[in-house]
């Protein structure tokens, strides 16, 4: 099995020192996966956040996490500069890409499509803007499976013409560091991963 963390690693270690750093679009799905994110790889690469979540319901769920996000860029110190953007928000685009996947089980083949359609619209921003590389902040969740992450990154990238950074954030206690820097900040925490059907499945989780 691949261990990405130790590629990411090989790969920071082989960037040239004393020149401009290369540049990153880092789609984020929300302010506390981002927070470790950033804090390791803005000592490497100048990074623009890519907020591009359909999946995310409902809109007052969206605009808080969208909010969220540039508060914690404006607010953290980054060797390397940080910038923001986001796409249109457009849920029927998820819903139209996970449609008979309503059912399936949180993490599963319905999750799949949701990362692809994000990767994808990050590479294809990546490619247009010149960037370097592109990724997630997904791995740093233990609910997401970063080797489907890493393996549609990879593809797309190579479809489209530009590099995909590999990585699983969640190794060397990524995700517990997120959670120390959610605190140090202050983040809103949500406690499902962002669409209607995760939100259900947290729902039945707390009643249980």
């Amino acid at each position: 099995m691949v261990n990405y963390q130790k590629e990411l690693e090989k790969l920071i270690a082989a960037l040239p020192e004393n020149t401009a750093p290369p540049t990153l679009l880092l789609h984020s799905c929300c302010a506390p996966c981002s927070s470790y994110v950033l804090e390791y790889l803005s000592n490497h690469f100048a990074i623009t956040v890519d907020y591009y979540n359909p999946n995310i319901s409902p809109e007052t769920e969206y605009r808080l996490r969208a909010e969220e996000q540039k508060r914690l860029i404006e607010a953290m110190p980054t060797r390397f500069p940080v910038h923001f953007t986001e796409g249109a928000y457009e849920p029927q685009v998820f819903y139209n890409a996970v449609k008979g996947l309503e059912s399936c089980p949180e993490g599963g083949e319905r999750c799949f499509v949701c990362y692809e359609l994000r990767l994808r619209e990050a590479a294809l921003r990546a490619k247009e803007g010149g960037y370097d590389y592109f990724t997630t902040t997904l791995s740093i969740s233990p609910l997401k499976n970063a080797a489907k992450l890493a393996e549609l990154g990879q593809a797309i990238g190579n479809e489209i013409g530009v590099a995909y950074l590999p990585s699983d954030f969640k190794k060397k206690e990524g995700y517990k560091r997120s959670i120390a820097l959610s605190h140090e900040y202050g983040l809103y925490r949500q406690d499902f991963c962002g669409c209607v059907f995760s939100k259900q499945e947290a729902e039945r989780r707390n009643l249980e």
